[in-house]
């Protein structure tokens, strides 16, 4: 502790170490070339209070209305850096916001054949190493075993945080008598120097040879260039490179941790390294990089575009449903006004036919209440005297009275009015449309059973015909529903019935099918509505099923055999020389090809039975060719 007039200045040892450094408006910044371990990292309860009190900047980078270089602020806690670390994906944050970061994942490795760190610290124990995800990159990263403060410090992130206090804290105290303002500051010891402390900092001894700079000098001139001091050595700048431990030195570590290694000056080094990562930058990843931005140029040109067809197309698609909907709404009043059309026609016809039944009612009921009365209290006389007018009236009413069949009154049940949702009913303002409305009631007169299957059948084969529901005008119904009743009852065997299966095809026309086990004439009763279509009941007539033939049609039994003795026929030829089949030109030889089971001359024929060959062969038993 030395005294200067009437203040007192110190100049420890920490004045090249971590607590080199000083708040600045509530800033702490360490001084360059600090990587001491975390041990050695504390602040005093002061520094602690102003830096829990630094602001946080918004996602702008703003302080109190004034920018603030993005450079300089951390990801993480949105501060200005405290103590900046590099990760190895070479981005940076606080070291306290490293610590903080949520380890991924936690591994064991030993350190013991690991090499030193090159300034004499004794190799640790073996400890798990952390992995993390970078905040900014989401990039899986190391952190060394002895925490963030293993890590490389950002020197150009604290020369960002100086600068940036410099210009937008306004006038800075000094850091060593805290009273008057500060006008210049100590590359070496990092503190900023009233005009009284920068005197006495000149005049000092240890401290003369220190470079000072003017703050108004730094502010004006927007960049820092200060030197990289050893952390273990307090003022010592890092002048000197050790090849072997590949980490920069001061003189003092060089004579004495690495007395024994390759240390030359970082000038003559300089261009080497700086070579070698500038042909990275240059010849490899300056050429990628403009690959990347081409490409993502590229992929956002092609966003935009997708974005912009997209909202084309929606408009597209709104104006379209717009349109169709107006168009499906045009079609909607379209089916109401025709089912009202139908409506009114229905009860105009109702209204007709009710009049017209009304009226006939009351000319029948008033001819036979005159009839009733005058057969009941008229005398015989009486009834001889009207019997001429009643005679006349009743035989007219009789005659010519309006009397519908049963079947033909109110046929319309309104079952015919149907909506038929997906049928196509054209276009519609440009547009095509579905819906119909179905008008058409079936007419049981009109309605026709077509198929083979319906007059013939075959005994064990499934015969097929079809129903179709037609209208009054004879068009077919195209639409299905309906209530169809098939059966089919043997004429002989009222116990023998047929199981039939109906298929509506929804286009107002149904398939039967049935499967006859016995052979004879069936009664077919088609019924629609619980009623006979015209026609009903058709006459089915089942045959029994065709014998097949089991042998060969050939021209003799000696051809088709090869000339056997043995081969035998089913025709009533011979042949002598112990033959036992036929021959051309022999005795009972038909004299055209035929079966050889039966004997029969047509090809395409049912195979005659036992009883039928036992009458016209002589041999009395069936015959085949036997190879």
């Amino acid at each position: 502790m030395q005294k200067e007039g009437s203040r007192e200045v110190s100049f420890g040892p920490e004045l090249g170490g971590f607590h080199g450094g000083r708040l600045f408006t509530g800033l702490f910044v360490a001084p360059i070339g600090s990587t001491r371990s975390p041990q050695k990292q504390t602040m005093s309860q002061s520094e602690q209070k102003e830096n829990a009190e630094q602001p946080t900047l918004n996602s702008e980078h703003e302080q109190n209305g004034v920018l603030v270089n993005p450079k300089a602020v951390c990801n993480v806690c949105r501060r200005l850096y405290r103590d900046p670390k590099i990760l190895p994906c070479l981005h940076t944050f606080c070291s306290d916001c490293i610590g903080q970061l949520e380890p991924f994942s936690v591994s064991s490795r030993s350190r013991r054949d690991a090499p030193g760190n090159g300034r004499g610290e004794a190799l640790e124990e073996d400890r798990p190493t952390v992995t993390v995800l970078c905040p900014d990159c989401d990039t899986e990263v190391d952190i060394p075993p002895s925490g963030p403060g293993g890590l490389t410090t950002d020197h150009l992130a604290l020369d960002d945080v100086f600068l940036e206090t410099l210009v937008t804290d306004g006038p800075l105290g000094c850091d060593l008598c805290g009273e008057g303002d500060a006008k210049s500051r100590c590359d070496v010891c990092c503190v900023n120097l009233c005009e009284f402390c920068c005197q006495a900092h000149r005049r000092q001894k240890r401290t003369a040879s220190h470079p000072i700079q003017c703050l108004e000098e730094l502010k004006s001139r927007g960049r820092l260039c200060r030197p990289v001091l050893c952390s273990l050595h307090p003022g010592q700048e890092l002048r000197l490179f050790c090849q072997p431990c590949d980490l920069p030195v001061c003189l003092e570590c060089a004579a004495m941790l690495h007395r024994d290694h390759h240390c030359c000056p970082t000038r003559d080094v300089i261009d080497r390294h700086g070579d070698r990562i500038r042909e990275l930058v240059t010849v490899r990843l300056r050429p990628c990089m403009e690959r990347l931005k081409d490409s993502l140029h590229k992929v956002e040109v092609s966003q935009e575009a997708l974005q912009a067809r997209v909202d084309a197309t929606a408009n597209e698609v709104r104006v379209f449903a717009r349109a169709y909907a107006s168009a499906v709404e045009a079609h909607c009043l379209s089916l109401l006004h025709r089912l009202e059309e139908l409506r009114v026609q229905r009860r105009n016809q109702l209204h007709l036919q009710r009049a017209q039944l009304q009226q006939a009612l009351l000319d029948v009921g008033g001819g036979v209440e005159f009839a009733e009365r005058l057969l009941s209290c008229g005398s015989d006389a009486e009834i001889l005297s009207a019997k001429g007018v009643t005679l006349r009236r009743l035989t007219s009413l009789a005659k010519n009275s309006y009397d519908p069949n049963p079947a033909t009154v109110a046929t319309d049940d309104s079952s015919g009015i149907s909506f038929m949702a997906r049928e196509p009913a054209g276009d519609v303002e440009g547009y095509p449309v579905v819906g119909v409305i179905n008008s058409k009631t079936v007419d049981l007169s009109k309605c026709t059973v077509e198929g083979e299957g319906l007059q013939r059948g075959v005994e064990g084969q499934q015969g097929y015909f079809a129903l179709v529901c037609r209208d009054s005008a004879g068009e077919q119904v195209a639409r299905g529903g309906e209530h169809v009743l098939v059966s089919i009852v043997h004429k002989e065997k009222k116990n023998c019935t047929l199981e039939t299966t109906v298929v509506d095809n929804s286009d107002g026309s149904y398939r039967v099918s049935y499967t006859p086990e016995e052979s004879g004439t069936y009664s077919v009763w088609v019924c629609v509505k619980a009623q006979h279509v015209k026609g009903s009941p058709f006459l089915l007539n089942v045959k029994r099923k065709l014998r097949r033939h089991s042998g060969t049609f050939h021209c003799c039994s000696f051809c088709s055999s090869g000339g056997a003795k043995e081969a035998r026929c089913g025709c009533a030829g011979t042949m002598p020389g112990g033959f036992k089949g036929c021959g051309h030109g022999h005795k009972g030889h038909p004299g055209k090809p035929h079966w050889s089971c039966c004997g029969s001359t047509a090809e395409q024929s049912e195979c005659l039975p036992r009883s039928v060959l036992a009458a016209v062969s002589p041999r009395g038993h069936l015959r085949t060719v036997e190879l």
